[in-house]
């Protein structure tokens, strides 16, 4: 069976084959741990295990072969050398930051990120006396002119959600390394499918594997992988804290990763030809997707990654109670916040997944009142398009 270690293997058979565990069953699926913990044949050995003298499995907080199988797929998908699951894409950056950072502590993050990323880093963050700078993720001077003796956490989303905001992840690297400074790539929108943000000089991988590395919205994890050396101290926390992965939810996202590609590519062509289209339509003043060459981050975009993701902003006239009158009109899309799915979702970005940013943290973040939010799945185009009928 291909270990994740073994770069002989094409990243579509590790998609399938990497990190598989048998056990003495010899199962031809990978198998499914439901236990809380394990037994030992004596004393002795539970001993030496709980002493990390001999490898073994001890209690599903910390492990288990089913999240086990998972970690080490998606360490092989993303070049890493181990990976480490979390209970959600929120865990997997909590454990990054708390796991590596300390009191006095300073890290940077662009803007354009997740919005629970803003209260986790301004608030929760912050009253552990770890402070932030926020830069424009694009602007490569601006990550350069805010580093600080202390800082020791570089943060980006890239291309980020929703609009799209491709940070040079080969110049912050760059800026990190000579700081002495970790730099973590979060790439839940492109997946290891498209972007291997470690290949261009990132440190850290950060998931929500909810989104596409499940790709069917059943379940909610996360994950961070890189060094062993960098992962150790967030699996630690992962440990201590308790934001441990199930092997419920492991099992949905290791199978997951079998069709990665092949959804991850289809759904990016989907939504290349809805943005095209989209930008013909009169009532929309700007699409928001690195993918058409009117992004003014295009050029990079396509350095970085061949496809650009199946995630896409516009901006309608009229506000919110226009982009409102849009999203009610549909009938096929969901109406929801959620991302990564087979199904196509849209979302009001401001009323949703950015609500808890204040008026001014929006507007720095260019979360306009008319910005639309769609999440492109495997349907038809022409049905996609169809649906948002308000644009006609």
């Amino acid at each position: 069976m291909p270990s994740h270690h073994d770069h002989d293997y094409a990243f579509d058979t590790l998609a399938i084959r990497a990190g598989t565990l048998q056990s003495n069953f010899q199962e031809h699926s990978e198998a499914l741990f439901l236990t809380s913990s394990f037994t030992y044949k004596s004393a002795a050995e539970a001993a030496r295990k709980f002493a990390n003298q001999e490898p073994g499995f001890l209690y599903s907080r910390f492990t288990n072969p089913t999240v086990t199988m998972f970690q080490q797929r998606l360490a092989a998908l993303e070049g890493a050398e181990d990976c480490v699951a979390a209970a959600t894409g929120m865990a997997a950056i909590a454990a990054t930051v708390f796991g590596l950072l300390k009191q006095g502590d300073h890290m940077l993050s662009s803007r354009s990120v997740f919005g629970t990323v803003v209260p986790l880093f301004d608030q929760i963050a912050a009253r552990l006396g770890i402070a932030t700078t926020w830069v424009n993720g694009a602007a490569t001077a601006e990550w350069q002119n805010a580093i600080q003796p202390n800082t020791k956490l570089l943060f980006c989303e890239s291309p980020s959600n929703p609009l799209a905001e491709i940070t040079d992840i080969r110049a912050v690297a760059k800026i990190a390394n000579a700081a002495g400074a970790i730099f973590a790539v979060d790439n839940c929108l492109l997946t290891p499918a498209l972007q291997r943000p470690l290949e261009l000089g990132a440190d850290l991988v950060v998931h929500s594997a909810t989104k596409y590395l499940d790709g069917q919205g059943r379940v909610l994890a996360g994950a961070v992988c890189g060094s062993k050396a960098l992962i150790e101290p967030i699996y630690g926390y992962v440990r201590t804290a308790g934001a441990a992965l199930s092997p419920f939810n492991a099992w949905i996202c290791l199978k997951g990763l079998e069709t990665l590609r092949l959804r991850i590519e289809a759904q990016s062509d989907k939504t290349l030809a809805l943005a095209r289209l989209l930008e013909q339509k009169a009532l929309v003043k700007r699409v928001h997707y690195a993918g058409l060459p009117s992004h003014p981050q295009h050029a990079l975009a396509m350095r970085q990654s061949p496809k650009q993701g199946a995630v896409l902003a516009f901006e309608v006239e009229g506000g919110q109670d226009a982009a409102w009158r849009v999203i009610d009109a549909c009938k096929l899309i969901s109406i929801t916040a959620n991302l990564g799915d087979t199904k196509s979702t849209i979302t009001h970005p401001a009323t949703t997944t950015h609500a808890r940013l204040s008026d001014a943290e929006r507007e720095a973040a260019g979360i306009s009142e008319g910005l639309i939010r769609i999440a492109v799945g495997l349907e038809s185009i022409e049905d996609i398009s169809r649906d948002l009928r308000a644009l006609a």
